[in-house]
């Protein structure tokens, strides 16, 4: 056996959690029906599933919304008090659920629960006209889960228990594809906890490291630690605050959220000048960076593709690493509470996360801190 065939076997076996990807992400949002209609509008989204009292859900409702490979959950309760409503009133609207698409949703929880993570729900097969799923679910970081999804023998919009969603309001998508990574934010000291968590529980390696060298700047720093599980297709950085002259973006998340959690989830295209244009042109809101960040770039990462112009006019950043190149920008927070945002990567072979633009971009993020009162 060559080496080769010999190293994909030993990952194999040692891949106790394989995992085929993000299935879906879950907010608990004050009012869904409103924020589906600002994720179809402003971010292109489709209507998927509806679940609710009219189908035999009686405390909260859900609506799914799609996008290629993207599949967004929004779930409001419909009474003051329990899981979702505590929720909400400590967090804000926020992200509840990171669900993980597995091939065997038992053993997943199985694995993960006995080396040490807290359950969150045991294995439980759902089943309806369409077939049946099977779910499970562990806790990580802050009020976050990790529920895993069986979906093999299921071909229903969604869930058991959902309805197909149809509107007659179909905004078009915007080139939005999947899932890139999730960034939780956690509290000081708490960044390695949580990737000997990932590590210890879930299998996942530490790819890269960033201290408070390398993101910081005047005023404010933070420390990252990106961890992936073994194929790759999961990836989830985890920053903690550093020690600055002043606040942290992570330190004003942590305040307004009243602790730990997801902080953006990335999503990639393959055309981000049409993206962010079309985007922009639904009213989403974007952090600029000055326009002498074109200068120089070129210097930096390279020859691109794409022409510069294209890029500065719609505050597009620009890094590279041995693998490529990559082309980011970060929405301002989606709600009132400064918390959750997005990032839209696109990749052209890089396989970093946009260590060059750290510096740019956490300016940015103080620039608007600072007109929070916030910094």
């Amino acid at each position: 056996m060559n080496d080769t065939l010999s190293n994909q076997k030993i990952e194999t076996i040692e891949d106790y959690l394989p995992l085929n990807g993000t299935d879906y992400v879950e907010f608990y949002v004050g009012n869904a029906k409103q924020a589906a209609h600002f994720y179809k509008t402003a971010f292109g989204f489709q209507s998927c599933a509806y679940a609710g009292p009219e189908t035999g859900i009686k405390d909260r409702v859900s609506y799914v919304l799609t996008q290629n490979k993207l599949r967004f959950v929004l779930t409001t309760p419909l009474q003051p008090s329990g899981e979702v409503a505590d929720h909400i009133y400590k967090h804000g609207d926020g992200v509840r659920v990171l669900a993980l698409w597995v091939d065997d949703a038992k053993m997943a929880w199985e694995e993960t629960t006995k080396r040490g993570a807290k359950s969150y729900m045991e294995p439980v097969v759902e089943e309806d006209a369409n077939g049946k799923v099977v779910r499970s679910g562990i806790h990580t970081y802050g009020d976050t889960v990790h529920i895993f999804v069986e979906r093999s023998a299921y071909d229903g919009p969604f869930l058991p228990g959902f309805e197909k969603w149809e509107s007659e309001y179909n905004p078009s998508e915007v080139g939005l594809l999947y899932v890139d990574h999730c960034v939780g934010n956690v509290g000081w000291n708490e960044m390695n906890t949580w990737v000997e968590f990932y590590q210890d529980v879930m299998g996942f390696r530490n790819i890269l490291s960033f201290d408070d060298k390398d993101i910081s700047t005047e005023y404010s720093a933070l420390m990252s630690k990106v961890m992936s599980n073994g194929n790759g297709y999961v990836k989830f950085p985890i920053n903690e605050p550093a020690e600055g002259k002043k606040k942290s973006q992570v330190e004003e998340y942590l305040d307004f959220y009243k602790g730990q959690g997801v902080q953006h989830v990335a999503i990639a295209t393959k055309d981000i000048l049409d993206t962010v244009s079309k985007l922009k042109s639904r009213g989403v809101e974007f952090l600029t960076v000055p326009q002498s960040y074109y200068d120089d770039v070129l210097d930096r990462v390279g020859d691109i593709d794409e022409d510069l112009k294209d890029l500065a006019k719609l505050g597009i950043l620009i890094d590279r690493d041995d693998e490529g190149y990559l082309l980011q920008i970060f929405t301002k927070p989606v709600e009132d509470r400064p918390t959750l945002f997005y990032e839209i990567i696109q990749r052209k072979g890089a396989k970093s996360f946009g260590k060059g633009n750290f510096k740019a971009l956490f300016e940015a993020l103080e620039r608007e801190q600072d007109r929070r009162g916030n910094l």
